[in-house]
């Protein structure tokens, strides 16, 4: 992979930043606007020291920061950002600092602030009818506040914290311990239900479209299928069947009759959620979907099903895209990155599959060529999360980056290659398996958000 630091910008400042970008292609360039100052003799202020202007210069011809708002209210990396499903006009970022914002994204302005919490805030959502945010800390204390009136209405805590998901269609909330329990709750009222663990900790979940049963995976590589109504398992995938090591992420299709899982191993399992049994394997090692362990340091990152033709795109910690067909298992195109992918998300109605990797870049790939047909930047160091909204128009994208770090005001614009016409929006955070299994703590780096447009 190439080395993308030989560009390295100094900057400054310690706020946490979120930026909401909005490409518009009748806006001029960075190479517009460097035009217009061609003609400038900057020779003539004569008695002046140049060489900080020189220095200015450089640095912002070598980034490239493609937003027009900035969001810093956090004071610590943020970890986690959500938009609101209902209108996608809300964002909810939670971060080092303890503390969760809710806040428009169209100017920044703070809905309100989610407090009281006593440790880094790691998990974010909206309730499917965007009238509850659920927040979760990493102690273990998840609160739910009502968007309307800007007030808590539930709490409780449970062990360490590992992800949080909202029922599809009622205010029923899940979450997942180190424990291995699955906590399941109505909200507000607080009834409780918990589907007890192996003493293992989860680390992934997805409740299935019908809304009756949840995958859960866990750290020793086990995969296992709950009835929510029962609280009892249907199926439980292990030994051959399961992985060789951790699950980091999963998705299913549109009806919940599949589910894809991907692990530390190197392999993505296609599953059948009706039989419980695995009906593909997924590994880059062949050029075929095979059976084989994989290598741990190739870690799947991120899985996820195209909404409207048979492929499954998986994501690869070496910087792989690949996509494969899902009836004939072959791979069908490598979409190769600079640095590691770390996750991914296909677009509602289309062919286009949308990345984030640790070089800073948000791209769009077409999977029925290969090709990537957009790029956009803005931050000088890793994305480590993103999430499109319904429209495929809004991304909010989440970094580490170091201490006094900041972005410089600038107002370049990306370089769209190709881009379809109906381009919109996505959504990009840092939640990721990525962020707490690989980046060492000692970097002590703080993380900046940002939000992408794109028509």
């Amino acid at each position: 992979m190439a080395d993308t630091e030989e560009d390295v910008v100094e900057l400054h400042g310690d706020e946490e930043i979120i930026e909401v970008i909005d490409l518009n292609e009748t806006e001029p360039t960075a190479d517009d606007l460097a035009e217009e100052f061609e003609d400038v003799d900057f020779d003539e202020a004569e008695g002046e020291d140049d060489e900080g202007w020189e220095m200015e210069d450089e640095e912002m011809e070598a980034y490239q920061d493609d937003s027009e708002l900035t969001f810093s209210k956090h004071t610590g990396s943020v970890f986690c950002v959500s938009l609101d499903p209902a209108t996608n006009s809300l964002a909810v970022t939670g971060g080092e600092d303890d503390k969760a914002y809710v806040w428009r994204v169209n100017d920044g302005e703070v809905l309100f602030e989610c407090t009281g919490h006593k440790d880094s805030v790691t998990c974010v959502s909206f309730s499917h009818d965007s009238k509850l945010v659920a927040t979760g800390d990493m102690s273990g204390l998840i609160k739910v506040w009502k968007v309307e009136t800007k007030e808590e209405v539930w709490s409780f805590e449970v062990g360490d914290l590992e992800w949080l998901e909202w029922h599809q269609c009622a205010p029923v909330l899940l979450a997942g311990s180190t424990d291995g329990s699955v906590w399941m709750w109505k909200v507000p009222g607080g009834d409780c239900k918990t589907l007890q663990g192996p003493g293992c900790k989860t680390t992934c979940g997805r409740i299935l479209p019908d809304g009756k049963r949840v995958v859960v995976g866990y750290e020793d590589g086990v995969v296992r299928l709950w009835d929510l109504k029962q609280g009892n398992t249907i199926h439980v995938l292990k030994g051959n069947d399961g992985h060789q090591g951790a699950l980091i992420c999963m998705s299913c299709n549109k009806d919940g009759s599949l589910v894809l899982t991907g692990s530390v191993d190197g392999c993505a399992k296609l599953i059948n959620t009706a039989t419980g049994k695995v009906v593909g394997v997924f590994s880059i090692e062949e050029g075929k979907a095979g059976g084989s362990k994989g290598d741990e340091a190739n870690s799947v990152e991120s899985v996820g099903f195209c909404k409207v033709l048979p492929l499954i795109a998986v994501a690869y910690l070496d910087g792989t895209l690949a996509i494969y067909d899902m009836s004939t298992q072959h791979l069908r195109h490598r979409c190769e990155h600079r640095a590691g992918i770390v996750h991914l998300q296909w677009e509602e109605g289309s062919s286009v599959v949308a990345t984030c990797s640790l070089d800073g870049a948000v791209r769009l790939w077409d999977a029925r060529s290969g090709n990537m047909v957009s790029e956009y930047r803005g931050h000088s160091a890793e994305i480590l999360h993103f999430t499109l909204n319904r429209e495929a128009s809004l991304a909010v994208t989440r970094l580490r980056r170091s201490p006094g770090e900041s972005l410089l005001p600038t107002e370049a614009r990306p370089v769209v290659r190709e881009a379809p016409k109906h381009r919109q929006p996505l959504l990009t955070d840092s939640h990721s398996p990525w962020d707490r299994r690989t980046v060492p703590a000692s970097t002590n780096q703080v993380g900046l958000n940002i939000v992408i447009g794109y028509k």
